[in-house]
């Protein structure tokens, strides 16, 4: 066992020593005290989020209202394919800076998993929220008034029930969520993929969940359009089932996916400094 230990252990000292702690690694402890460099990873989220809205949203506006032909195969696949792969892309600008999370309930699974300290993920959430607020005003900017509708707002599909919707965003959130959680917080994930695979799990989101609920997953992402564009109808849902559906998949995914992991660190830690206290010993016997 300690041989499995020391293995584990040097593992992932080894993938922290090789190059400087930022959010996008999500490791324990390392949002304990503020510093100057968290602005910049509150503005990269800001960013970012206001980035996702802008295309996301703009996306149905433009797919929906502006070409007139309402939610075809066509349009379904095209608004997938901006959601999915502009997160790829942010994931992939921001995750070295603040961790790339762009979303609400990713910052609430990863606080909850003990990974980010409150008082910053606060922070995260309001600049992810005024972001989308600015996205929303951006497309109000450049979009005619006559095709603006409600902005790309989120809201239940035809003969969806409340039920069923809030079912819906707690079973897409919580796909996603378990994706993050293996491609870019358990450290043996494949974390060079992570965009890649972050995408993929919003784009096959969407393709199920737009015509149900509209796939919000993103607390940020429904609130922006809503505001800005005063629509609030079932706006509860995009709040209650992407925060059910994060804290199901990070709690589930930290104690059945990484209880084993974290416990055969902690051991390698005990043991060590067992050695490490062992040897001050001796030299103060000497």
């Amino acid at each position: 066992m300690t041989g499995k230990a020391d293995e584990l252990a040097d593992l992932l000292v080894g993938e922290e020593s090789e190059r400087e702690p930022t959010a996008g690694r999500f490791s324990k402890g390392q949002f304990a005290s503020p510093n100057p460099d968290d602005w910049r990873e509150f503005a990269a989220e800001f960013i970012a989020t206001m980035i996702f809205v802008f295309i996301g949203a703009g996306s149905i506006v433009v797919t929906g209202t502006m070409i007139g032909d309402g939610i075809t195969p066509a349009s379904l696949v095209a608004i997938a394919l901006a959601h999915g792969m502009t997160i790829t892309v942010l994931v992939a600008a921001t995750s070295h800076i603040s961790g790339g999370h762009i979303n609400p309930a990713v910052t609430f699974a990863t606080w909850l998993a003990g990974r980010m300290d409150t008082a910053k993920g606060v922070m995260y959430v309001v600049a992810q929220l005024a972001g989308a607020i600015a996205g929303a005003y951006l497309i109000a900017a450049v979009i005619p008034d006559a095709a603006e509708g409600n902005l790309g707002a989120h809201g239940l599909g035809i003969g969806v029930s409340t039920g069923s919707g809030l079912l819906a965003e707690i079973a897409l959130t919580f796909i996603l969520v378990f994706v993050i959680f293996a491609v870019a917080i358990d450290p043996r994930g494949p974390q060079y993929l992570a965009p890649i695979a972050i995408g993929l799990a919003v784009f096959v989101d969407h393709l199920l969940g737009v015509t149900i609920t509209g796939a919000s997953m993103n607390p940020a992402r429904s609130f922006g359009p809503a505001l800005v564009a005063w629509d609030w109808g079932n706006h509860w849902i995009y709040w209650i089932g992407p925060g059910v559906g994060a804290a199901v998949a990070a709690l589930g995914y930290r104690f059945v996916f990484l209880r084993d992991f974290e416990a055969v660190f902690e051991e390698a830690g005990v043991e060590e400094a067992g050695v490490e206290e062992a040897g001050v010993e001796e030299a103060g016997t000497e």
